[in-house]
């Protein structure tokens, strides 16, 4: 992972963060001034952003949001003061409303972002001041250590293209915390058509199958906001296993880029389990990834070691040949 340490120092009331790269500083340097890159991946997992102004120049402001798993908006604005490209960037860094209007009732920071070459790359250091202990204690409260680092942990796959991050790797499952599972699969593909292969029954009874020797005997879907959906599979021919499924309700649609459902095996009280799907495309590929937030992690433990990567893994080799075919 590139984040090497995060320290916060209560008395120069300052939040650190450094991490290495292996990219040269001029490429660091673009991705974190390039709005359409710095996007995907200046959100934490479930929290992506989306810039919807960005002026770099002294005096300059952008501005954005994230937007979480049920769709709740948490806006926040930048005025850039001091710009020292390739090297160094300086930020005031405040929570907004949503008309981009500074919150008082939150903390505002200044962040000042150096960038430094390296033997095997680059190395950036990211220092956050706040103007008071008690804004700095707020702001670890509400998760900034851990959503900064889950954050800058991203920036890999913008620097590295997603052919030379994911291709040939097949499904990758990644642990992030107790109850968060990250899935990512490349798939060769435009995203509108991997978007419909996830949302059309008739192209998810194709490829949504796991190993093979399984039929999916009911695919009923509302991809709307508070729509439901119902999947069922049953064992073909000669294979082992009895009939199984799933049901949920869509939470929230941003086709084609993103959706999130809950998930809940049909017929138990076994809790439901929260399923943030995101797509992004380049170079004629889509990267899938599926952020899961099980309830505690006894649970992800166990789904875990029901082979989970393996039958996506199936699926998702199957999804490519179905998008061949279409």
């Amino acid at each position: 992972m590139p984040v090497t340490d995060v320290t916060t120092d209560a008395e120069a009331l300052t939040l650190t963060l450094k991490a290495e790269f292996p990219a040269p500083v001029e490429r660091l340097w673009e991705v974190f001034t390039d709005p359409r890159q710095l996007e995907r991946f200046w959100g934490p997992p479930g929290y992506p952003a989306t810039f919807t102004s960005f002026d770099p120049v002294v005096g300059g402001r952008a501005g954005y949001l994230m937007t979480s798993p049920k769709g709740e908006k948490f806006y926040a604005r930048w005025e850039f003061l001091e710009i020292d490209g390739p090297r160094s960037l300086t930020v005031l860094d405040s929570f907004a409303d949503e008309n981009g209007d500074v919150r008082e009732d939150m903390p505002t920071s200044r962040m000042t972002l150096t960038f430094a070459p390296t033997d095997s790359g680059s190395r950036l250091e990211s220092v956050t001041t706040f103007t008071s202990a008690e804004a700095l204690e707020q702001v670890v409260a509400m998760g900034m250590v851990e959503g900064s680092t889950m954050a800058i942990n991203q920036v890999d796959r913008v620097l590295e293209g997603l052919r030379a991050y994911a291709a040939g790797k097949g499904t990758q499952t990644e642990i992030l915390d107790d109850t968060h599972v990250r899935i990512t699969r490349l798939i060769e593909g435009p995203i509108d058509l991997v978007w419909r292969a996830h949302h059309e029954p008739e192209l998810l009874r194709q490829w949504m199958l796991g190993p093979d020797g399984w039929t999916m005997s009911v695919c009923d879907v509302d991809a709307t906001v508070g729509g439901r959906y119902q999947y069922q599979w049953e064992p073909v021919g000669d294979t082992e296993g009895e009939p199984f499924g799933f049901d949920g309700e869509t939470l929230l649609i941003e086709a084609p880029r993103r959706s999130v459902t809950t998930e809940h095996m049909t017929g138990t009280d076994y809790p439901s389990t929260l399923n943030d799907l995101s797509l992004e495309e380049e170079d004629g590929v889509t990267l899938i990834t599926v952020l899961i937030e099980y309830p505690d992690k006894e649970t992800r433990d166990i789904v875990l070691a029901t082979g989970m990567t393996e039958g996506m893994e199936a699926s998702y080799a199957r999804l490519e040949r179905t998008l061949v075919a279409a």
